[in-house]
């Protein structure tokens, strides 16, 4: 015997009913959860995050420094407190009288606030108004002590000279700089007085050995 259900014209077999209401019942018994994607944890959530920046700093109530980046992110919540800079950092700094002294550039930038420290990485370049010209991967800016470091391999380039060293060290203006594991060309009249001229420049360093990353150096003041 074949049932049915509804208007004998359109037909409906009772055992297609009964295969639709067990499909219903499990749908309703089984919904799909519709969630978004998990957010960051919050310590790692920029409170301000700004595009397109070109912007002037000032150090001290003195206009000091023009931060020119393409994102900037200002993190309060991490410690330590920093800046990221993961697009690109130029920053050019100033004199008293607002004359460009030199200008520094890089892929990313770190800028850690408490700390006054900068940690620079990838095609980093400094450039002063003297003329030298700095190369590396990878270059820190300790505000507090007024230093230049790297434990990268640096390139420097003046107009009198060319040295290349696996560590580099310098004061803020690029006018007293020290490298180690050294290589390139100056003038003898550079390394000795005119008075020892029986003496013969070399520049193989190999005998310094640079102080390797998390050793504790000791602190030399860069008149």
């Amino acid at each position: 015997m074949k049932m049915t259900i509804g208007n004998p014209s359109r037909a409906v077999p009772l055992w297609c009913f009964c295969i639709m209401m067990v499909l219903s019942f499990i749908a309703c018994n089984n919904p799909k959860e519709h969630t978004a994607p998990a957010i960051y944890a919050r310590d790692s959530v920029a409170m301000m995050t700004s595009y397109g920046v070109n912007t002037l700093i000032s150090d001290s109530g003195v206009m000091k420094y023009r931060i020119v980046t393409e994102r900037w992110e200002v993190n309060e919540n991490v410690n330590p407190k920093r800046w990221i800079f993961r697009r690109g950092l130029f920053l050019e700094q100033f004199d008293e009288k607002f004359h460009v002294e030199a200008y520094i550039q890089a892929d990313t930038a770190y800028c850690f606030t408490e700390q006054n420290l900068w940690h620079l990485i990838g095609n980093v370049r400094v450039r002063t108004i003297d003329g030298l010209k700095y190369s590396s991967e990878e270059l820190y800016w300790d505000q507090n002590r007024h230093e230049l470091y790297s434990y990268k391999f640096s390139r420097l380039v003046t107009p009198e000279r060319e040295m290349q060293g696996s560590y580099f060290r310098s004061d803020e203006q690029l006018r007293r700089y020290f490298i180690t594991n050294s290589k390139g060309s100056f003038l003898k009249s550079d390394m000795f007085k005119e008075d020892t001229t029986t003496q013969k420049a070399s520049t193989d360093t190999s005998a310094v050995v640079p102080p390797k990353r998390g050793m504790t150096m000791p602190h030399r003041k860069l008149n």
